[in-house]
């Protein structure tokens, strides 16, 4: 790096690899403008993955609570927590039904997500999708 003295004040000049350097420090900084496809692309996935999301959030712990509930019956930890038999078979049988009943659902709650999200969506995609057909 070289400085030179002119009339207006102090005046840098950079060699190649110097600005090289420069803009890519630079680079990491400046938000990049996102082009209408690529919006497209993340909007599409976005609702996806949103449905995903609740769809397996719902699922697993659906199977937990089926899980502890044949755990209840199959093993001693009704014992271990002092329930009597009938509480036992009650209480397992009732987790049973509700992991079930999760799981079950969520598959339909995925397709109702997905529905309720592309409903959002729709104008901004319809909007990028005819500035990209012109």
């Amino acid at each position: 790096m070289q400085d030179e003295k002119n009339t207006n004040g102090f005046q840098y000049t950079y060699s190649a690899k110097d600005n090289e350097e420069i803009q890519k420090i630079r680079q990491k900084y400046v938000k990049a403008e996102e082009d209408k496809l690529s919006r497209l692309r993340a909007l599409d996935t976005a609702v996806n993955k949103k449905g995903s999301t609740v769809a397996l959030i719902v699922g697993i712990l659906g199977s937990l609570i089926l899980g502890f509930g044949m755990s209840l019956m199959m093993s001693d930890l009704a014992q271990k927590l002092a329930l009597s038999d009938e509480l036992t078979l009650i209480t397992g049988l009732a987790c049973g039904v509700v992991g079930i009943v999760m799981v079950a659902l969520a598959y339909p709650l995925y397709q109702r997500v997905i529905k309720r999200e592309r409903e959002r969506i729709a104008p901004e995609i319809i909007r990028l999708t005819d500035e990209l057909s012109k």
